[in-house]
């Protein structure tokens, strides 16, 4: 079978503007003439192994940043962007998608925000509350989602501040417990630490210089947010700085980007890249020993595991999805081929809506997309009570799961047949090639239906070739 080509233009055209090299400097040391640097960066040819190694030799580049990346996620969303009915008549082929997102990935980004905005619009005029009842129904991108496609787009990876938090932990002593070394750098700034059990989950007090934490929060979540507060008090000059690069178009997209990124630095805090992708690969990813080394909670892990993507330091790339008993995600992130629907929820033949019938047990599943890859999924409820008896409790669902290539990395593997029957599985019903799904929701958008009012199978259509 022939080996796809790699076409990485702009790939290497970033490379060279982080070098601050020219391209008969940058093509010297790659070994290849000017011409053919050009038409690399320009995707007229593919590049070259000679070049490939050259990169990682010359410039210590991990090749896999090449294939995947930014380039699939923006093909993956323009795709179900225009499984819009908008676009029935006019769907560009998947060819076409993909030279765009390598040679021209601003004009793609700015698609995929014009698509935003009208489906924003569209949505607000089906909606009298909102387009005639509110003074703020104006059209505007949505800062929730402005700042999701912002670490969706930086691969779920910062890495100034995942550095300033091992940094951080590092310098405190290894033996030292991360709340108290917490709690210490707090204190060094005048801000008392308090436990109450009438505290909300975080509170702090500029005034009084008083965090209070939820005694009655799990002892991960206290670590947590105790280190999200570290975050503001001792790394707030690169919290703005990080934001004054990313340009955020409204104060709100800002503000709850500083919160994102607090965040960030919490749990790279609580577990530090080093030591925490040793420790994943000697327990083979065993979300429950990695739990305990770390103090932290089994969505913390999962999650941090899909941010594992230090340049020269990688680790399994993987996906990681947490959804509601709706079905709705309200967190995704991919470092795999797999991408996550941006509106709506996820397939429903995934494993993921099935934790929630099985509290307390990770359930495991191979599954297969339409495009023929192969995945290990692991799946798990996740609640998060009140603490007390009238308290509500929320409960999600979380998923994990990497290329079947990476499953003997994985402790989940063990026993299950890795080329036995794997599960069908799709992104999204709009856009999902699958004729015969059982659980299709609506018809696939790039496909011609057959109606004949005599015959019923599965749906009250067939698909046409």
């Amino acid at each position: 079978m022939a080996l796809q080509k790699l076409y990485a233009g702009a790939k290497l055209r970033e490379l060279r503007g982080r070098l601050s090299l020219t391209q008969r400097s940058f093509a010297d040391k790659l070994g290849v003439s000017l011409p053919y640097l050009n038409q690399m960066e320009n995707n007229h040819r593919p590049v070259s192994a000679g070049v490939v190694l050259a990169l990682a030799q010359e410039f210590g580049l991990d090749v896999t940043e090449l294939t995947v990346g930014e380039g699939e996620r923006l093909v993956s969303d323009m795709r179900e962007a225009l499984a819009d009915p908008v676009f029935a008549r006019s769907t560009p082929p998947l060819a076409d998608l993909r030279l765009a997102a390598s040679n021209a990935p601003a004009l793609a980004h700015a698609f995929l925000d014009l698509h935003r905005a009208y489906r924003q619009s569209h949505e607000r005029l089906a909606s009298l509350d909102e387009a005639l009842g509110r003074e703020d129904a104006g059209l505007r991108v949505s800062p929730w989602e402005e700042v999701r496609d912002f670490f969706h787009y930086c691969d779920n990876y910062v890495d100034a501040i995942d550095r300033a938090a091992e940094h951080f932990i590092l310098s405190a002593g290894a033996r030292k417990d991360v709340l108290i070394t917490a709690a210490e750098a707090l204190r060094k700034r005048g801000i008392d630490v308090q436990f109450s059990d009438n505290s909300p989950l975080r509170a702090f007090d500029p005034a009084a210089r008083r965090l209070d934490l939820s005694a009655r929060a799990a002892a991960p979540t206290q670590r947590f947010q105790m280190l999200y507060q570290v975050a503001l008090q001792t790394q707030n000059e690169l919290l703005e700085a990080t934001l004054d690069l990313a340009r955020f178009e409204t104060p709100e997209a800002r503000n709850i980007a500083k919160i994102g990124l607090a965040n960030y630095f919490a749990g790279a805090a609580l577990m530090p890249y080093r030591a925490f992708l040793e420790a994943a690969q000697k327990t083979r990813h065993d979300l429950e020993r990695l739990s305990d080394l770390f103090g932290a909670s089994i969505e913390q892990v999962a999650h941090r595991l899909s941010t594992l993507q230090r340049p020269g330091a990688k680790g399994v790339p993987f996906f990681f999805v947490r959804v509601d008993q709706a079905g709705t995600i309200t967190k995704r992130h991919s470092a795999t081929r797999l991408q996550f629907a941006r509106f709506g929820g996820a397939c429903p033949l995934w494993n993921v809506h099935r934790a929630f019938e099985t509290p307390g047990h990770f359930l495991r599943q191979l599954a297969e997309t339409p495009d023929g890859v192969r995945y290990l999924c692991l799946s798990r409820d996740v609640s998060k009570p009140g603490g007390a008896f009238l308290a509500p409790v929320r409960r999600y669902a979380i998923g994990l799961g990497c290329e079947i290539t990476h499953a003997a990395s994985l402790v989940y593997s063990d026993g299950l047949d890795l080329k036995g029957r794997f599960e069908p599985i799709g992104i999204s019903c709009r856009i999902c090639e699958r004729r015969d799904c059982h659980q299709r929701s609506v018809p696939p958008l790039e496909r011609r239906l057959r109606v004949d009012p005599d015959r019923r199978g599965l749906l009250p259509y067939d698909i046409a070739d």
